[in-house]
């Protein structure tokens, strides 16, 4: 029997190790299968709803790292790990995306010699500011196993001189769990609870440094943000970075003043996609939003000046958008007026991601490093 960990971190893994975590234990006669939870999000709202949410178990380890800058976050993951991998020595140790908690987990086992997969893996945004950039980077160069989710993820990868053999195109896990928990997600009564309707209503999710840890930044998107409520109702589950920077900056008479906003706290993984699915459109500047919303059909405007996922743009609904007030109003505008980007759903993002990957394993085996 193999031991496989899989490591989850922060609020987007859970979403990507929740299907494979459910797969793997099908084969329970094959596989052990255990999950390490370091603790990079900590807020009750955005870790234990989402693991009830979501179905999983009470972590097997956790490592309570909390937040801190991103090299004492990162340190504190690698040193607690560490003693785990000692004393627990797994035959796979399978990471996903590009937080802290992926590469530090990544970098303990490649030196202990145990083989990694990377979930996730060939992403590019070519911006080597996002700390997340380095991340994907530092992981894709030291994996076993470069688990991609579309097919520019397997380019990006063989363009820096990857093995073929490690490369395994396997489709987005994250739609996994859309199409797993949909129907639940249906049953959520979100909408009739802040006096909502489908259509009529635009989802914002903020939380990048770079657009709410600077007053300029955050004084334009909030700028935008008063003129697109004359028009349309704006929600907005805060993340508590944004929530804090708004006040540290004097801003919260400016918010408080916009009748059609409506501010909540962090949701669950059923309300927030009730929330997606109902969108008019989405204004956002995180990575997974921009493929759920591609899944969904819903036009999406991304506050960056890149992402890692140009699929989600080439096949899919999203929009890249400048951090000016002007652009921000003009493509919500052209939305409202039922102008939007529409797009198709990318190959092999069809539900069946993780028995993909257990296959691989199931087929292949793990490799003996």
């Amino acid at each position: 029997m193999k031991k496989i960990h899989l490591i989850v971190g922060a609020r987007p893994n859970f979403m990507k190790m929740a299907p494979l975590y459910k797969e793997f234990k099908k084969f329970s006669n094959e596989f052990e299968v255990k999950l390490i939870h370091t603790g990079q999000h900590y807020d009750e709202r955005m870790s234990k709803f989402f693991f009830e949410d979501l179905q999983l178990p009470i972590p097997d380890e956790y490592l309570e790292v909390g937040s801190g800058t991103h090299g004492v976050q990162t340190a504190k993951i690698i040193e607690r790990y560490e003693k785990i991998l000692f004393t627990d020595k797994p035959d796979l140790v399978i990471v996903a995306g590009d937080v802290n908690s992926t590469v530090a987990c990544a970098i303990d086992a490649v030196k202990l010699h145990i083989p990694v997969a990377h979930l996730e893996a060939g992403l590019r945004s070519f911006d080597r500011r996002m700390p997340e950039e380095i991340n994907r980077l530092l992981t894709d160069s030291i994996s076993d196993y470069l688990l991609t989710p579309s097919i520019d993820g397997n380019e990006h990868l063989l363009q820096e001189g990857i093995d073929q053999k490690k490369i395994k195109f396997v489709g987005n896990i994250m739609i996994d769990s859309l199409v797993e928990y949909k129907d639940k997600a249906e049953k959520s009564t979100i909408l009739e609870e802040n006096n909502l309707s489908k259509n009529e209503y635009c989802l914002i999710t903020l939380h990048r440094p770079s657009n709410v840890d600077n007053k300029e930044g955050l004084t334009i998107i909030l700028n935008a943000f008063e003129k697109i409520s004359e028009q349309i109702k704006l929600v907005f589950p805060i993340h508590p970075r944004a929530r804090k920077q708004i006040q540290a900056f004097g801003l919260q008479e400016k918010v408080e003043k916009m009748e059609n906003l409506i501010l909540m706290p962090p949701v669950g993984y059923y309300d927030f996609m009730k929330l997606q699915m109902n969108a008019r459109f989405i204004l956002t500047d995180s990575g997974g939003i921009q493929e759920e919303s591609t899944f969904f059909g819903i036009p999406c405007l991304t506050l960056r000046e890149n992402t890692e996922r140009p699929i989600t743009i080439t096949i899919g609904t999203n929009q890249l958008i400048k951090l000016e007030t002007k652009e921000i109003i003009n493509a919500s505008q052209k939305i409202i007026l039922g102008k939007g980007k529409e797009g198709k759903i990318p190959p092999l993002w069809d539900g069946k991601t993780a028995e993909r990957i257990v296959d691989i394993f199931r087929k292949e085996g793990i490799i003996s490093l």
